[in-house]
């Protein structure tokens, strides 16, 4: 049965796309950062325990992109859709021990996320994975017969992030990085679809961090809360605050994972009066008052 589980290991190694761990000087601190890897995850962490429990309030910033992730050839409304991945995740993780209070409010921890690497998933290759793992359900209807996908146009995510307290001292960090892989990736017909999914992954293994003030990675989670529960099916959120970020796409959004859509088909992002909008353009208001005169 071991070399079941090694040899398993190995082909879900060898059909995952390498990740290097980066820092891209978005943090307070890389002291002290000790690596805490998963199966699928690398990463490093810092947490001073004791102050992470003992703090109860915590507001989060907006998701950022560093300008080498920025380059990567995603359209606006994809680089927000990966960003609020994040932020959503993160809420709705970190809603289970805190108190989510709005970004214009002074709590006793504040997090910041900073996506510091992208790569971006080839729509064809994911297309025909696809496509490929619908055959055996034709040719032999009722067996369920796993196709692994292409291990090609894999696409990739790594993220920095970090809570600070009221004094903006650095009480938690972690820097972390995954790439898609043949076995447990579900392949999307969309450039931005793995780093979609991954953006998941990385809110919910912070929060994850934040909430118990130890390492997300080497032990078995909790089980949910009801209330988490509700709101990754797409039901309100347990703390107000992470309306902010939309509600989660819920059955659609995982009926569309499941057939492949790109993730803007299910996903409606962050509401019409979102708390975090993207930069306005500068308005001329000299010209407006000549207009209205």
């Amino acid at each position: 049965m071991r070399w079941l589980v090694v040899a398993a290991l190995g082909w879900m190694a060898g059909g995952c796309t390498a990740v290097q761990l980066e820092r891209s000087g978005s943090l307070a601190s890389y002291d002290n950062l000790t690596p805490s890897d998963g199966l699928l995850t690398k990463s490093q962490v810092r947490v001073s325990k004791a102050e992470i429990l003992a703090a109860k309030t915590l507001r989060i910033e907006p998701t950022a992109l560093t300008a080498a992730a920025a380059r990567v050839p995603f359209s606006d409304e994809q680089r927000r859709l990966i960003k609020n991945a994040v932020s959503r995740a993160m809420c709705l993780a970190l809603s289970e021990r805190f108190r989510i209070v709005a970004p214009a409010e002074t709590a006793d921890l504040s997090v910041r996320a900073v996506i510091i690497h992208v790569a971006p998933t080839d729509a064809t290759a994911a297309g025909v994975s696809k496509v490929a793992s619908v055959v055996p359900s034709i040719v032999a209807p009722g067996v369920p017969i796993p196709v692994p996908r292409l291990p090609i146009g894999l696409g990739s995510l790594a993220v920095e992030a970090e809570a600070r307290d009221r004094n903006g001292s650095q009480k938690a960090a972690m820097i972390w990085a995954r790439g898609a892989n043949s076995f447990t990736s579900s392949p999307r017909v969309s450039s931005d679809g793995d780093a979609y999914d991954l953006a998941s992954a990385f809110g919910d293994d912070f929060g994850k961090l934040l909430v118990t003030a130890e390492s997300p990675f080497g032990k078995i989670s909790s089980p949910p809360s009801i209330a988490r529960l509700q709101a990754s099916l797409g039901g309100a959120p347990k703390e107000v605050a992470c309306e902010a970020f939309g509600r989660a796409p819920g059955l659609v959004g995982m009926i569309g994972e499941r057939i492949g859509l790109p993730p803007d088909w299910t996903d409606r992002g962050t509401p019409a009066n979102e708390i975090h909008p993207e930069p306005a353009p500068r308005v001329d208001m000299k010209a407006i008052s000549a207009l209205e005169r």
